[in-house]
């Protein structure tokens, strides 16, 4: 079995020219990037718009991009940026909405431990519930599968305000699904 190459490596490919490489990234990361945009908007419309900007950047951004962290940091990266432009030119003072559907049949994410729709519609409900900055910092960690160096990164705020942002999430979750019991 051959190991897959990086993903570093595949954009420095197309960075260089070589399209089959974009292709290779697309398919890694097109599920991953498109379930948190859908569930940071909650419109599959306005998610799908987005996913065609996010890799609109990454393909005009290939000749200037540098391997100084994971590519998937640098993508969600991006895909946040994105969703902050979202909000500010369409819903100029409207906080991020949560999102609609957290777990899908054919989604691998760590949610899927939630065994009934019952637990997931109370953890919907509790995502929904949480301050903007602690539910795209808690998406980015269960969509995006990212660190919190990762997250702090993408989200312009300290590791420790990072770190911070996930435990109160996590503990207003906690709480939140306790009471549905």
């Amino acid at each position: 079995m051959s190991v897959a190459e990086s993903d570093e490596a595949l954009m420095q490919r197309f960075a260089a020219g070589d399209a089959p490489a974009f292709d290779t990234l697309y398919q890694r990361h097109e599920m991953k990037l498109w379930r948190y945009l859908k569930r940071s908007v909650g419109e599959q419309a306005t998610a799908d718009e987005l996913m065609q900007e996010v890799w609109f950047t990454v393909a005009r951004e290939a000749p200037r991009y540098r391997p100084v962290a994971k590519f998937t940091t640098w993508l969600f990266t991006l895909a946040h940026h994105r969703l902050i432009d979202h909000w500010r030119t369409r819903h100029p003072h409207a906080p991020l909405e949560a999102v609609e559907e957290l777990i899908e049949d054919d989604s691998p994410t760590p949610l899927q431990q939630l065994q009934s729709q019952q637990h997931a519609a109370a953890l919907l409900a509790a995502v929904e519930q949480l301050p903007a900055e602690q539910r795209a910092a808690f998406l980015l960690q269960a969509e995006g599968e990212m660190s919190v160096e990762e997250i702090a990164s993408t989200m312009g705020a300290s590791f420790e305000t990072t770190k911070s942002r996930l435990r109160y999430a996590r503990a207003r979750l906690r709480q939140l699904l306790q009471e549905c019991v």
